[in-house]
Formats: C-alpha cells, structure tokens, sequence
C-alpha cells in the first residue's frame, strides 16, 4: 500500500528553518537587484510547450514536464527555467528600444534532479540584462552575481569562463552534419578525448587540431593568452577571446579568482557568448550560472541582445554561511489587557517575532524557541530573558 504522505523522488518539504532562510535570501535578492535598477517579474508556472521550448535547445527541451491543457487541447509545459520567459516579457510585453534589466525569483520543474541538491524543483533566483551586446553588458551581470553570493555569506568565490562563439566558430568550419555536431558537444562536455578524435577523424587537419585543442584550454586566466597562439586567427574568435579577458580582469579586481575552460559548451545551442559559473570551495557543483543568449527573443518576434545568470537557493543551503536565528518573544494571552495588545503591537512593527503563549500549553513551550518573555513589572509591560 502507497503511503499517502510519501512525496514523488527528488520532490522535497521545506521545513520552517529553512523556508526562513529561503525566504530572508529572496528578499534581500530582489531588494539588491532592485538598487541595481532590476525590475521585478513573475511569469507564470505553466504556458504553451512552444514558448517555453522553442530556441532554447535540446537540453531544455528534455527537462520540460509536458501535459495537456484541458481547456484548449494543446501542449503546455511546466517551467523549467524561468529565462525563457524573461526573454519573452522583454521582446513581446515590455518592447523597450534600450536596455531592459529584469529580474524574477520562483520555482521551477525539472523531469530529473539538477543542481548541487539534486532536486527536480529548484527555487531559482536571477537576472537579466537586454539590449546591450558588448562585453559591459556581461561584466555588469557578472558583478551582480559575484554581489548576490556575496550578500547570501559566500566570499571565497571562483569564477569559471568559456565562450560558446569560439566552439560555434569552429563547428562551422567543420562541416559536419547535426547529429554529429551534437555528438562532438556531448565529447566536449565530459572531455572525452578519444571521442572527440573519432569525431572530427574527417575533418580538416587545422580545424580537428583546433578543436582538440579546446580541452587543453584550461586554467588560470593566462590560457587566455595560450587559446590565442593556438586557436585561428579569426575575427570572432578573437574578438570572443578579447571579451573574456575583459570581463575576466573586472572580476579579479573585485578578489575574485578566475579560471577559464575553453571545452565547457553547456548550452551551446541555447547561448550565443560568453558562459560563466560561480563555485566555492567545498562545492562539487556550480552555485550560480550563467552567459548571453542573443538569439532566444527571436522565437518571440523580436531578437534581442541578452545576458544574465540564476541560482538556486535551495541548493545554496547546504554551503550558507548565514543563518536566520529565531530570537522570539514569548506573550502571554490575556485579550482583555489592551496595554498588553498595544505592547505586542508595537514589538512587532518594530520586527520582533511575538508568539502568544496559548493556554494549555505550557509543556510544549520549548518547541516555540522562544529566548526572551514579555512580563508586566511595577505596573508595565517589558522584555526579560526567558
């Protein structure tokens, strides 16, 4: 017999504890973007497949829970990352002409578990950036992720680069058929050398040695000046590489260390440019992600230039170096002491966490939290130790 309380695998509760310290990180996220001129959004949980899929390529695709919706027949999707619909509410509702910063928080849907907790439902955070397509727009983004882990306790951050314009660059040259492309991706992605060989085994000798020579791009952010001696002397290329270097100097300015990955594809049919991810130590995976996707508000009607990262907070829980401490009030009950009501009132405007004690209950007290007690003293109302 299936227990009802059992909850589908990789489908979690967020216990009190931790809802608080979900909840504290939203705020001061959406109060931090704000001052950066972040205006904030909350698209829906569900809409037709073909907006949540189309352009953002194969991966997405893939984790996109899919039904049908009763009142129309068609397919709709559940969210599973909420830039897409970013994209969409800048080309399609807000149509500005300049820049558009936005920014979202809310959950989302996954068909398998991602993430550094492994959960199909993240809870993800972000920001966006459209309209600009130079290499300021990327370091702005940046800047804000580096702030956004920093406010949440995390200063020991390391900052990973590629740029999916150099690969694209390259599999142009190759000429190889799509599935074939999708195949050297997947090569790259996990390294796999000897693959990426077999691949390329018919491609053209400066081509096959140029791509190859992706997975030995790695390392501090002199491989930057490596990727230039050894990958082609091609205008995109260079200017990719050039991008990097700029956005790569602006983070180690604010103390971030910065590595670079030249093999490190994730996404390369969704984005367009640079690629970027947030680690610290003690972490296997990336807390924050993110990277430019030009060309997604063209499924829209409207391309536009675009850049942006997202986290999941959830995942950010088990690395918190911050912590939300209960330190609430225990009050009495007694309705008819309007002195006492006024005093509760007032303790709460000011932020404290008043609990009033039930009758009844005085047993379980300890289960509140409760450090400190609202007592009456020569005739008023005050705070003492518990």
């Amino acid at each position: 017999m299936m227990h009802r309380w059992l909850l589908p695998e990789h489908i979690e509760d967020i216990l009190p504890a931790e809802a608080g310290q979900i909840e504290q990180w939203r705020r001061q996220l959406i109060d931090l973007f704000a001052v950066h001129g972040y205006q904030f959004v909350i698209p829906p949980m569900m809409e037709y497949v073909e907006s949540l899929t189309t352009g953002v390529g194969r991966d997405l695709d893939l984790a996109t829970f899919k039904v049908v919706d009763q009142l129309t027949g068609r397919l709709m999707g559940v969210r599973a990352d909420i830039t897409p619909q970013a994209a969409r509410i800048d080309a399609h509702l807000l149509n500005q002409q300049g820049v558009t910063r936005l920014c979202y928080a809310g959950n989302v849907l996954r068909t398998l578990p991602d993430g550094a907790m492994q959960t199909r439902e993240p809870i993800q955070v972000g920001a966006e950036l459209f309209g600009h397509a130079g290499v300021e727009g990327d370091i702005e983004i940046q800047t804000l992720m580096v702030k956004a882990l920093r406010l949440l306790g995390r200063q020991d951050i390391l900052v990973d680069f590629s740029h999916v314009g150099i690969f694209a660059t390259l599999l142009e040259k190759s000429q190889l058929l799509e599935a074939d492309k999708q195949a050297l991706q997947e090569a790259l992605q996990v390294k796999d050398a000897s693959r990426v060989k077999a691949i390329l085994n018919n491609t053209d000798a400066g081509t096959r040695t140029a791509i190859l020579s992706l997975l030995e791009l790695n390392g501090d952010i002199s491989v930057l000046q490596e990727a230039e001696k050894r990958l082609p002397k091609i205008s995109n290329i260079s200017q990719a590489l050039s991008d990097m270097r700029v956005a790569a100097n602006a983070l180690v300015q604010l103390g971030v260390k910065v590595c670079v990955d030249l093999s490190e594809q994730r996404g390369y049919q969704y984005h367009s440019g640079m690629l970027f991810s947030a680690y610290v130590p003690g972490c296997a995976g990336a807390l924050a992600l993110g990277g430019r996707y030009d060309s997604v508000g063209q499924v829209f009607g409207r391309a536009r230039s675009a850049t942006g990262f997202s986290l999941d907070m959830r995942g950010l829980l088990q690395f918190a170096q911050t912590a939300v401490h209960l330190d609430a009030i225990l009050a009495p009950f007694d309705i008819q002491d309007k002195e006492l009501q006024q005093t509760i009132d007032a303790l709460r405007q000011k932020g404290e966490v008043v609990i009033v004690d039930l009758p009844g209950h005085a047993e379980h007290r300890d289960e509140l939290a409760c450090k400190r007690q609202l007592v009456k003293q020569s005739g008023k109302w005050g705070v003492i130790p518990l």
